[in-house]
């Protein structure tokens, strides 16, 4: 370093690359128009990879209707939400800069979008009308891939399960979708569908494989990734377990240790949804009559499954509207704090202190949400891979 004229290139680029990775995102996205070398930094795998484990844990909530002047309104809006989480406060904070607004690019105008998966940053899109399309974008380096057509594609009738991770072997980030229903499509049918096929794309390879039939009826869209492992609840009530869970490296499916039923006499279950909640497996199960969050302490463990939050209409009437209608779990905060997103109507905040739940009143509604952290990987690292810009 010279001693005369000291400056930033004259540090070492580990260092560089350990300063660069402790700024605030927005921060480090103006570093990149700095200067040449800054922007070779943050534009380099290595930066990336080193950023994850610093990454500020966020929310990425998908904003179906913005008002505009005139009344005019637009889906597909992502806005990135920051946690500041600290164990005696958090805050919710959320830049209108950092929106993604989809509708930027022609092929996203018409379509109707449902977020299936985030993990290190990448978000898994999947259009389920008019079309049946699935895209990986990253909003942070305003990238996006369509993935090509897959074998079992929904013309009529049919429910599509999705799963997006990254094994923790191989750190292949794969999608995982099945193929829930009935040739000749029948829309009519409450059984169990005939087809359950499986189909899995490794980004970069530029290809759907196919897994073949599964044994397991599946509930729901998509399901949290966590250790590797993307899980969903099991439709089946003769099932052992309650719950499934995929590996992203061997490409397995089995059967996961799932919470007690809790069944309530005389009250029928309405809603069930998975989450993870400060690093752990979590689960809702929603009543006529009480809200239950139970949450797995020890990974994989049956016995460490544990009775969160218990809120019953008997002792607080004045929240019987939760269980109305679903309610899907986001995040976990270092006091207590669990937030969540009722019905595609308000992201609450559960408050254990006072054990009450509140509207965070940060967006109107219409809306639903993801646990995200961003991250700075590159879509066009993935080799075979057509990718676009916002």
């Amino acid at each position: 370093m010279s001693s005369s004229n000291p400056s930033m290139d004259d540090l070492p680029p580990n260092v560089m690359v350990d300063i660069l990775s402790r700024l605030p995102v927005k921060t480090i996205i103006h570093c990149k128009c700095v200067c040449k070398n800054w922007q070779k930094i943050v534009l380099d795998s290595y930066f990336a990879n080193y950023h994850l484990s610093r990454s500020p844990k966020g929310l990425m909530i998908q904003h179906n209707y913005e008002e505009h002047m005139g009344g005019y309104s637009k889906p597909n809006v992502l806005k990135w939400v920051e946690i500041e989480d600290e164990q005696d406060y958090h805050r919710l904070q959320h830049d209108p800069v950092m929106c993604l607004d989809l509708n930027l690019e022609p092929i996203f105008q018409e379509a109707q979008l449902l977020q299936v998966g985030s993990v290190n940053g990448l978000i898994c899109l999947w259009e389920y009308r008019p079309g049946d399309n699935t895209y990986i974008c990253n909003p942070i380096t305003r990238e996006y891939m369509i993935l090509p057509r897959q074998q079992y594609y929904r013309e009529g009738y049919a429910t599509i399960v999705y799963g997006f991770g990254v094994g923790l072997r191989t750190k292949e980030y794969k999608v995982i979708r099945i193929f829930e229903g009935d040739i000749p499509p029948d829309q009519t049918s409450q059984s169990r569908p005939s087809l359950l096929e499986a189909e899995v794309y490794t980004l970069g390879t530029g290809q759907w494989r196919s897994l073949g039939h599964i044994p397991y009826w599946l509930c729901g869209y998509f399901g949290p990734f966590l250790n590797g492992h993307v899980h969903w609840i099991v439709v089946d009530k003769d099932s052992p377990e309650e719950l499934c869970a995929f590996d992203f490296d061997n490409e397995t499916f089995k059967l996961f240790p799932s919470p007690p039923s809790g069944a309530i006499e005389e009250s029928q279950i309405h809603f069930q949804s998975l989450g993870v909640l400060n690093g752990c497996l979590s689960q809702s199960d929603t009543f006529d009559s009480q809200f239950t969050i139970w949450v797995m302490k020890e990974y994989g463990i049956k016995k460490s499954w544990h009775r969160e939050v218990v809120i019953k209409e008997s002792i607080s009437p004045d929240l019987d509207w939760i269980m109305w209608e679903p309610m899907y779990l986001l995040e976990g905060l270092k006091d207590g704090t669990i937030l969540m997103v009722y019905y595609e109507d308000k992201l609450l905040a559960y408050d254990p202190q006072s054990k009450t739940i509140e509207d965070t009143e940060i967006f109107k509604r219409y809306l639903f949400g993801m646990t995200y952290r961003p991250g700075f990987l590159r879509l066009q690292n993935f080799k075979l891979e057509t990718v676009h810009m916002f």
